[in-house]
């Protein structure tokens, strides 16, 4: 299977970034007004719920939300959300260059046509399950840290990482002065004040059930690559910004490779947005549920457009555009 995106030749537009977002943006009722107004939608969404085995879509349209929040359950929502996005916008939506945020990296694979819509949703799926099944065996948390400089979140979780064995590293770097910490649940806790003692504005906890992007999840690791390495990934049709690095890839086995090491290494997102400033690019579209990405570009770079693809109004808009 090809892209799912026309690659956009320099030049003929704006050039245009596709962000696809991860976990955070999921809300009841994602994607129903899609699956009721477009009969493709609603096929792939189908279509989903058998590849899954389950009926993921009533979850997604009628919660409850505890159970969407579920990370077993979060992540193939938001992969089948952007997807079928992608899918029906195909014609119209022309990018240079596409990137995700954790589990939307995903997504982005898919679009650059890496991976078909069956192999990347059973990924997401076993992806899922095994940090849900992680954070349970092993119990982690997150925070942000709002208002300190990336480097010195890096060097206090430097000095603070290991002491007894405990874990705590810098997780996600999503724009300039906000980065998420990750590691071992009751320590990470304790030592939130440090970062608040050290110029952090706001530290705050976050919702999560593990530990992500941080050692801990190490174990889920090793079946999640087992499977990648079984799985069939083609070269990029588009530039696809990768969150261990930042950096642009087109190879389907590096791809892989940075998908692997995803589990484990922080996202870095700020990076990512500079990098992809720094090709020229000026229009970042968000594919999916929220608005969370649209603002760390705001934060981030310089943009000439910034905008979002969420429900069927945005679909609509696109199309009479």
């Amino acid at each position: 299977m090809g892209s799912r995106v026309r690659p956009l030749e320099y030049g003929e537009e704006a050039m245009r970034a596709l962000l696809f977002s991860g976990q955070g943006s999921q809300y009841v009722g994602m994607a129903k007004d899609l699956y009721e107004s477009v009969p493709s939608i609603r096929t792939l969404i189908d279509h989903a719920n058998d590849v899954l085995g389950f009926r993921l879509s009533d979850i997604m349209f009628d919660g409850p939300e505890e159970s969407l929040k579920e990370t077993r359950y979060t992540q193939p929502a938001l992969f089948v959300h952007e997807a079928a996005l992608v899918d029906h916008l195909r014609v119209v939506l022309h990018a240079y260059a596409v990137a995700g945020h954790s589990l939307g990296e995903y997504s982005a694979l898919y679009a650059a046509g890496v991976l078909t819509f069956d192999d990347a949703l059973q990924l997401v799926q076993l992806r899922a399950q095994l940090m849900f099944d992680a954070g349970i065996k092993i119990p982690g948390t997150m925070a942000a840290i709002v208002g300190m400089d990336d480097d010195a979140v890096r060097a206090l979780c430097d000095a603070l990482n290991g002491v007894d064995g405990n874990v705590i590293v810098a997780a996600n770097f999503n724009s300039p002065g906000q980065v998420v910490i990750s590691g071992s649940a009751e320590y990470l806790r304790a030592c939130m004040p440090r970062f608040k003692e050290a110029g952090a504005k706001i530290v705050k906890e976050l919702l999560v059930s593990g530990a992500f992007h941080s050692p801990l999840l190490a174990e889920a690791q090793a079946p999640l690559a087992e499977r990648m390495r079984a799985t069939t990934f083609n070269d990029a049709s588009v530039d696809v910004y990768c969150n261990v690095s930042g950096a642009a890839e087109r190879s389907g086995s590096a791809l892989r490779d940075a998908a692997i090491s995803q589990l484990t290494s922080p996202v870095q997102w700020t990076q990512t947005l500079l990098s992809m400033q720094a090709a020229g690019i000026t229009h970042y579209t968000e594919i999916g549920p929220g608005k969370v990405l649209q603002g760390l570009v705001k934060r981030s770079v310089s943009a000439t457009i910034i905008d979002g693809i969420d429900a069927i109004a945005d679909v609509q808009a696109l199309h009479t555009a």
